[in-house]
This record gives C-alpha cells, structure tokens and sequence, in this order.
C-alpha cells in the first residue's frame, strides 16, 4: 500500500521538492548577503539620528523580494489542500479504484491511514522547510520593517516559524475531508480553498489577538509612535496623530493605539489627527524653536502639556508562544478532521 500510494504521489512530490530546491538555494545565496548588509548598516548609524533613516532605506531595497518570499509561504498551504488533498481521495471514488484495492485485502482503514500519514507528512515537511527558510532570510529585513509588516503583523507571523507546518497540516486534512463529503473533485477544490481562507482571515481577526492577553501601556509622544506633525494653513493648529508601532518593541503587534490628553480621554486613534495647543510659529514647534534638535524639542513639549499614547498591544517576545500555541490548534483540527474521514470512510462511503 505504501509502495502504490508514493507511485501515485510521485509526481507531485519531486515537483514539489524542485521548487523547495531552487527556493532554498536561492535564500542561502542572498542570505549571507542581506545579513551582511545590515550588519554594516546598523555599524554605522546611530539611534538618535541616522539608524530610522537606515531601516527605511534597506527595508525598500528588499520590499518586493520580501513580499515575495512571504506569500510563498502562505500560499503553500492552501496549495497543499487544493492540489494534494481535494483530489486525494475524490480523484479514487469518481474513477471507482478504490473498491478494487478494497477487494486486494486492503482494509478502508489501512487504506485511508496510509494516504494521509504519506502525503500528510510530505506536505508539513515541504511547508516547514520553506517556512524555516524564510524565517532565517528575512531575519534582517523583519527587523527593520514598517509597522504594518511586522514580525507579529498578521500577514508576515503567518509566513515564519512552525505555523505553516500547522497550515499545511490542516488545509491537507480538510481537503481530502471535503472531497470524501463531495465526491467530486473539481467542487472540493472550490470549497476547500474558500473554507481554508475564511478560517485563515478568521484566525488573525478573532483568536490569535486573545491568545494571550494583550498589554495596555502609556508612552510618552516621539517620532517612533507618531506619524508626525502637520499643520493647517499658514500658522494654523498643529496635528498629530499616533502610528500601529510602540517605542521599543518595534516587532510588535498593535492592535490598538491612541492619543490621549492631559486629562486621559481619546482625542484621536492610529492614523486619525487631533489638534494640539501649541505654537507652531514661535516656541518648540516653531522651525526657529527647534533648533538643532529637530522634531525632539516639539515633542518634549507636547509631552510636557501631558499628551500621551496608549496601545494594545502583543509584544514581539511573545512570537514563539504563539507559534507554538497557533500550530497546536490547528493540529486540534487536524486532529478532529481525520477522526472524520475515518468514520465517514467506515461508516458512510462506499
């Protein structure tokens, strides 16, 4: 049984490790590079002026490259459940080879057990591996990113660490579960693809946030948690508004972020500008005020009338516990998934 499920499997599976292949050997070539670079990079700024500059300009000079790697990663596991779980089993019943291999002494069982333990594996091994890969390569580049693209950000956790392995796992197990249900291979693909996705978009949204319970704090106003100063017209008010990032944690995940006044209610929320009492023509926030120190005297000022940024956040040393925590809830569902397709495969399908 197991020499007939990898001739089957074959194909897909050496397709499969090219492209890790030629993935993995493209990361280690421009690893040692990108590391190097930011290495020198972080060897000649300094934090009070130079090294915001830095990370700027060498997270856009691998912006493209880094996206790319990272939605290769998510769409491998959705890739597994379409390509190598929908058709699994559905593939057998609509061509009716599975009742001659059930009349060679086969149990449905055995059967069943031997599919999902082969390519179920393969398919955790390849997402691993290309998961682990990329987390090494994008190390420098996940240091330096923008708020929004995080190490602990929805759409760059997803593609690090072990969770893929977890991802693959289930959309794997959810396809052949799907195609045992429809009987039709072309339908479970569709559905498939469109439950993996929404538990995909649910999971970000609605569980992984409450995790572990997130941590509220207060931060005085700097240009690391603001967006900056604007003002409105000639000698009009000064506006400020507070960015998705904390003063340093900058990996972390915002999922709330505030400015609040000298009393402590919300004036404005990430992204959106509430006025502030200060001058912007003579003073601190004036560009003769300034001086040498730039925007730092202005918002020691503002700090000073008592303005504040609260955030909600998950911080960045909480990443391996929700990998850790993230992957053994899908296994859960892999788990109960499988439980499925062997009393649906016993019980119901013949």
């Amino acid at each position: 049984m197991i020499w007939l499920t990898w001739r089957q499997f074959r194909g897909s599976a050496t397709m499969m490790a090219a492209v890790l292949v030629i993935l993995t050997a493209a990361l280690a070539l421009t690893g040692s590079g990108l590391a190097s670079d930011y290495s020198a990079g972080i060897a000649g700024c300094t934090p009070d002026n130079t090294c915001d500059r830095f990370f700027d300009r060498f997270f856009d000079g691998y912006q493209l490259l880094f996206v790319a790697v990272s939605f290769v990663v998510l769409a491998l596991p959705a890739l597994v459940g379409l390509f190598w779980g929908a058709p699994l089993i559905t593939r057998e019943l609509e061509a009716g080879t599975h009742l001659l291999v059930w009349n060679q002494s086969v149990t449905r069982g055995r059967w069943l057990a031997v599919k999902l333990g082969l390519i179920g594996l393969a398919a955790m091994a390849a997402a691993g591996l290309c998961g682990l890969a990329v987390t090494w390569w994008s190390e420098p580049l996940d240091k330096s990113a923008v708020p929004d693209l995080a190490l602990m950000a929805p759409l760059v956790f997803g593609a690090r660490g072990i969770a893929p392995m977890g991802y693959a796992a289930f959309a794997f197990v959810l396809g052949v579960t799907v195609g045992m249900l429809v009987r039709r291979t072309l339908p479970a693909m569709a559905l498939t693809l469109a439950v993996f996705a929404a538990i995909q978009l649910a999971m970000p949204l609605l569980v992984r946030p409450h995790l572990m319970p997130p941590v509220t704090s207060t931060f005085e106003l700097s240009q690391a948690n603001m967006s900056g100063i604007h003002v409105e017209g000639q000698g009009g008010p000064a506006r400020i508004s507070t960015r998705s990032a904390v003063p340093g944690d900058a990996g972390s995940w915002v999922l709330s972020s505030d400015l609040l006044d000298p009393s402590g209610r919300r004036v404005a929320g990430s992204g959106e500008e509430a006025p502030v009492p200060v001058s912007v023509t003579s003073g601190p926030c004036s560009p003769q005020g300034a001086g040498p120190h730039g925007l730092n005297a202005c918002w020691a000022e503002i700090n000073r009338l008592g303005y504040r940024q609260q955030a909600i956040y998950q911080p960045l040393e909480r990443f391996w516990p929700f990998q850790w925590i993230e992957t053994g809830i899908y296994a859960l569902l892999t788990l109960g998934l499988t439980g499925l397709s062997f009393w649906w495969i016993r019980r119901r399908l013949s």
